[in-house]
């Protein structure tokens, strides 16, 4: 499978005269049936790497160790294209994440000479720097994918960026409105705009969906709003009807009463009448930009006095209005088109009604006296 094939030749030393040396050439073929030979100046080291070789071919793990020799910037640059399975949003954030943090640390590396002790190293740096956790994990885990990618192109046998202490998140507690702040709020803001609040708060829609409505998601007569898709802002421009962030975020909401009233007014001001229109677009026409965000919410919120409420909060607010109204967990996580009930109950779990009351006095009641 592997030979070792002793050679000689003939070298000028430092002072210029000609000695005899001795080398040893490994010989193979690879998975590929490809010959291959590695040389060596000791025996010792080429009976060793024949051995390796040997082991490799027989469990499927010998690779080229100079397609590892690419530095990662080139190899990023190969790879990112090849992406398609992520949203477009991700894709941009993993790009943001490359250019910002891992490319200017190890772009000039060969991919063979990144180290897990380098990415240890490199944690430390981002850290110290003032980069916050949040940052520092998506940082290692852009490289990390990355690397993975290259070792399913037979790269690398190893991911240097595995097993490599990350710092803990810290989530900020989440910020309510009441419903009496959440009118406050809406009373601060252009007439043109104050449904996007209401869409938020009570319905609990995410900015890409509120920007991507149209009439036709809006039923009155049942007093729901349907999320079918998604606005999608990427370098100055917004593209509309994308798939929504999950399968569950395809839903149907329902709406009180009064608030879908008011919704209709909206409709009736400013929304054309095809059922394909957008609910909410810029004063001169056209999606919405998050820019909006700052132009318009953020001096409403300090007028209204909730300071620390974006859009996103609202969502927040939408949650707790739900719970104080009765409804379960169950309902609360499929109308905010949460990933999994698992998820609304670690994010809001404080919020409903503990139990563990009733649950004695049932306990009670089934074991009797004792």
């Amino acid at each position: 499978m592997a030979s070792i094939e002793r050679r000689r030749g003939r070298r000028r030393d430092a002072s210029g005269r000609l000695r005899e040396v001795v080398h040893y050439r490994v010989r193979y073929r690879d998975s590929r049936g490809k010959n291959r030979s590695e040389t060596f100046p000791r025996l010792a080291d080429a009976e060793r790497r024949r051995v390796e070789i040997a082991h490799e071919l027989t469990t499927g793990t010998w690779h080229d160790r100079h397609r590892g020799d690419e530095v990662l910037r080139t190899w990023v640059a190969d790879w990112l294209p090849t992406r398609h399975d992520l949203r477009a949003t991700t894709r941009v954030r993993l790009e943001v994440t490359m250019n910002r943090q891992v490319l200017p640390r190890f772009g000039d590396t060969p991919l063979n000479e990144i180290t897990n002790s380098d990415v240890r190293r490199w944690v430390v740096e981002l850290m110290e720097s003032g980069l916050a956790a949040a940052t520092t994990r998506k940082a290692v885990f852009a490289l990390r994918q990355a690397l993975e990618a290259a070792i399913a192109d037979q790269r690398l046998v190893h991911n240097a960026a595995a097993a490599v202490p990350l710092p803990s998140e810290r989530s900020k507690p989440a910020r309510f409105l009441s419903q009496t702040e959440v009118e406050r709020l809406v009373a601060e803001v252009p007439p043109r705009d104050r449904a996007l609040i209401l869409v938020g708060a009570y319905a609990g829609l995410r900015w890409g969906e509120a920007a991507g409505l149209r009439r036709q998601d809006i039923d009155p007569m049942r007093s729901r709003v349907r999320v079918t898709g998604t606005a999608v802002e990427l370098r100055g421009h917004v593209t509309l009807d994308n798939e929504p962030k999950t399968t569950r975020s395809k839903r149907t909401i329902p709406v009180p009463r009064g608030v879908m009233r008011r919704l209709e007014r909206h409709l009736d001001d400013y929304v054309d009448t095809p059922s394909d229109s957008l609910v909410f677009t810029a004063p001169a026409g056209g999606p919405l930009f998050r820019s909006w965000g700052q132009k318009v919410l953020e001096p409403a919120v300090q007028r209204a006095g909730v300071p620390g409420i974006t859009f996103h909060g609202l969502r927040h607010s939408f949650v707790a209005i739900m719970v104080a109204a009765g409804c379960n967990v169950r309902e609360v996580s499929e109308w905010a088109g949460h990933n999994s009930v698992a998820f609304t109950l670690t994010r809001y779990g404080g919020l409903f009604e503990d139990g563990t009351d009733d649950a004695i006095d049932r306990l009670d009641a089934l074991l009797g006296p004792m």
